[in-house]
C-alpha cells in the first residue's frame, strides 16, 4: 500500500462521489421524479387488480369492465416514458461523472513525481483509469437505478399492503431486520474481495502490457512458455477472485430470498383462514397476495445489486487514491525569461530509498554558460540520476543546484523546464505524426519551414522526405515504425527545435552507425555552440572536446579535468579509454 493511501469510509466515498454528481442534479432530480412515477405504476398494478375484480368479476360493474383496458393502456404507458427518462437520465449522468473522474485522473498522472512512476506499473495504472471507472460507471448507473427505484416499488407495494390489510402486511415487516443484519454482514466481504479482484486486474494489465511491449524479445529468447505462465498464474488468481465474488453473491441471495419467502408464506396461510377471509373481500384479496408477489422480483433484484455496489466502492477507493497523490511539488515563486546557462552544483547527495545507500554523494561542479560538461562512468555509477535532479524530476535532498545563481527550487517549474531540452538514449515518440513528434511541447503553433530547418540540421530530413507522406507520416506506438537511428534523429530535430539554453545528452547518439554518428555529431556541435551542454555519454570519442569531463564511480567524482589531462593523469578515465578503445581495436 502507498504510504499517501488513505481508507475511506463507503459513507465518506459515497460523499465524494455525490460531488461528482452535484453539476447535473436537475437530470438526476428529474431521473429520481422518473423513478417514483414508475414506482406508482407497480402500486397501480395491484389497485387495478382490486379494481378488476371487485368491479368487473362481483359486482360486474359496465362502466368498470370498459374503464379497465383504457387503464391499463395508460398505466404501461407512462411506466414506459417514466422507464426511459430515468435510464437515459442516469446513464448521461453516470457517463458524464465517468468523463469528469477519468479527466481528474489523466491530470493528476501528468503531474505526479517520477518517484511516483517508479512504484507503479503501466499496467495498474491503465487498470485503475480503464477498469476501475467503469466499476463506478455501474454502480451510479444499475445499482443506483435499482437501489432507488426498487424500494420505491416496495415501498409502495407494502403501504398499499398496509392499506389493504395491516397485520398481514406487519408479517412481512418482520422479516426485514433480518434481512438488513444479513446485508451488512455480505456487504463488507464484497468490498474486501472487489479490492482483491482489481488488484489481481491490474496484474493481468501488468504482465499484458509487458509482452505487447516486448514482444520481439520474447520471440527472439523463447520465453513464451515462460511468459504465458507468468500470464496463466495472473489469470487464474483473477478468476479465483471473481469466483469468490460469485459464490457469494450465489449464496446469499437464496438466503435473503427463503426469508422473504417464509415471510409470505406464513402472509398466504393466514389470509385465507376463515375469521380473516370475512374481512377482506375477493379484489382486496386478490390485490395483496399481487402485491406481496410483485415484492419478489425488486427484491431479488435488490439482493443481486449488492455485489456490484461494493464493487463499484472499492473501484472509487482505488481511484481516489490515484486522484489524491500528491502531485510532485512547485513552490518555486520566481521567474526566468531565458537562462545565460551557468549551472552550480553544490554538495548534491541523493538517494531513492532509506536505505542509507546514496545513489549521489556530495557532488558539487560548476559550468560556466555555453559550456560543455561531459559526465562518464560504469553503468549505476549515477549520472542520469545528477542531471535528473536539474529539472527537478526528483526532490534535491541534500545540497543545492543553482541556475544563473538561482536556487532551482526557487523557481517555478514551468520556467526551469522551460530552459531545458533533452536527447535521450531511450527515445520517446508518440503515436502521432513525424511533424507533431518534431514540434512537441511548443504552446504555439510552429510553421513547416521550421520544423524542415531542424530536420535538416539533424540529419532527418532525407529520409522523412523519402517517406510517402513526409511529415505527416504516422510514426507508429513509440515510433516502432521507424529504425532506431531514425528515432534518434527526430529526437535531435526535437531538441534543435526547442531551441533552450541548458541541452542534456543522454547517449544521444548511441543508435546510430558510425557513418549517421558522424553526421549527427556535427549537427550536435553546432547545437551545443550557444549552449550549456550536460553530456552523458560511454563512446569517450563523442567528448573529446568537452570543456570539462567528469568521472564518476559509485555515486562520487573521483576526477575531472580536460580529455588531455585525463589521459595525462593516467587513473580512472585513461583506464576507461584504454580498455574501450582496446575492445574497439580487437573488433576491426
Amino acid at each position: 500500500m502507498n504510504e499517501n493511501e488513505q481508507i475511506l469510509s463507503p459513507t465518506e466515498i459515497y460523499k465524494r462521489l455525490v460531488g461528482y454528481v452535484k453539476p447535473y442534479w436537475k437530470a438526476f432530480s428529474i431521473a429520481i421524479l422518473a423513478m417514483v412515477v414508475f414506482a406508482a405504476t407497480e402500486t397501480g398494478l395491484a389497485a387495478i387488480m382490486k379494481l378488476l375484480m371487485d368491479g368487473s368479476f362481483v359486482d360486474r360493474d359496465p362502466a368498470t369492465i370498459k374503464l379497465i383496458p383504457l387503464l391499463l393502456i395508460g398505466l404501461f404507458l407512462i411506466r414506459g416514458v417514466a422507464n426511459f427518462i430515468t435510464t437515459y437520465g442516469l446513464g448521461w449522468i453516470a457517463r458524464n461523472v465517468i468523463k469528469s473522474l477519468r479527466a481528474e485522473m489523466f491530470d493528476r498522472l501528468l503531474v505526479l513525481p517520477a518517484s511516483f512512476y517508479d512504484q507503479s506499473t503501466s499496467g495498474q495504472l491503465m487498470s485503475k483509469l480503464l477498469y476501475d471507472v467503469e466499476q463506478v460507471a455501474n454502480a451510479t448507473t444499475d445499482a443506483i437505478l435499482t437501489l432507488i427505484r426498487d424500494s420505491l416499488i416496495i415501498i409502495g407495494l407494502l403501504a398499499w399492503m398496509i392499506y389493504l390489510n395491516g397485520m398481514l402486511s406487519l408479517i412481512l415487516l418482520l422479516t426485514i431486520p433480518l434481512i438488513a443484519v444479513l446485508v451488512f454482514k455480505i456487504s463488507s466481504r464484497f468490498r474486501k474481495i472487489s479490492k482483491n479482484i482489481q488488484d489481481s486486474m491490474g496484474n493481468v494489465s501488468h504482465i499484458s502490457s509487458e509482452i505487447i511491449e516486448g514482444h520481439r524479445e520474447v520471440k527472439t529468447f523463447g520465453s513464451q512458455d515462460y511468459e504465458s505462465e507468468r500470464f496463466n498464474q495472473a489469470n487464474q488468481d483473477n478468476r479465483r477472485q471473481s469466483m469468490r465474488m460469485v459464490s457469494t453473491d450465489a449464496i446469499s441471495q437464496p438466503i435473503i430470498q427463503l426469508i422473504t419467502v417464509l415471510g409470505l408464506a406464513g402472509v398466504i396461510y393466514l389470509a385465507t383462514l376463515p375469521t380473516m377471509l370475512e374481512s377482506i373481500t375477493v379484489g382486496g384479496f386478490i390485490s395483496f397476495i399481487t402485491a406481496m408477489f410483485m415484492i419478489l422480483t425488486p427484491l431479488k433484484r435488490l439482493t443481486k445489486i449488492n455485489s456490484k455496489l461494493q464493487r463499484g466502492i472499492a473501484a472509487a477507493q482505488s481511484i481516489f487514491t490515484l486522484i489524491d497523490e500528491v502531485a510532485e511539488p512547485d513552490l518555486g515563486t520566481k521567474t526566468l525569461a531565458r537562462a545565460r546557462g551557468e549551472i552550480n552544483y553544490k554538495a548534491i547527495s541523493f538517494a531513492y530509498n532509506n536505505d542509507g545507500h546514496n545513489v549521489l554523494d556530495d557532488i558539487s561542479f560548476h559550468a560556466k554558460a555555453g559550456q560543455t560538461i561531459a559526465f562518464v562512468g560504469h553503468s549505476g555509477s549515477g549520472k542520469t540520476t545528477l542531471v535528473s535532479l536539474l529539472s527537478r524530476l526528483y526532490p534535491i535532498q541534500q545540497g543545492a543546484i543553482e541556475i544563473d545563481g538561482i536556487n532551482i527550487d526557487e523557481l517555478k517549474l514551468d520556467d526551469l523546464r522551460e530552459q531545458i531540452s533533452l536527447v535521450n538514449q531511450n527515445v520517446i515518440l508518440f503515436n502521432d505524426t513525424i511533424a507533431n513528434n518534431i514540434c512537441y511541447g511548443h504552446k504555439e503553433s510552429v510553421s513547416n519551414e521550421k520544423i524542415i530547418a531542424a530536420a535538416k540540421a539533424a540529419h532527418a530530413w532525407d529520409f522523412i522526405n523519402q517517406l510517402p507522406e513526409g511529415l505527416a507520416t504516422q510514426v507508429g506506438q513509440n515510433g516502432v515504425l521507424l529504425s532506431g537511428g531514425q528515432r534518434q534523429r527526430l529526437a535531435i530535430a526535437r531538441a534543435l527545435l526547442r531551441d533552450a539554453p541548458i541541452l542534456i545528452l543522454d547517449e544521444a547518439t548511441a543508435s546510430l552507425d558510425s557513418v549517421a554518428e558522424r553526421h549527427i555529431q556535427q549537427a550536435l556541435d553546432s547545437l551545443m555552440a550557444d549552449r550549456t551542454t550536460l553530456v552523458i555519454a560511454h563512446r569517450l570519442s563523442t567528448i573529446e572536446n568537452a570543456d570539462t569531463i567528469i568521472v564518476m564511480h559509485d555515486g562520487h567524482i573521483v576526477e575531472s579535468g580536460t580529455h588531455t589531462e585525463l589521459l595525462a593523469k593516467g587513473q580512472h578515465y585513461a583506464e576507461l579509454h584504454r580498455l574501450q578503445f582496446q575492445t574497439n581495436d580487437s573488433s576491426d
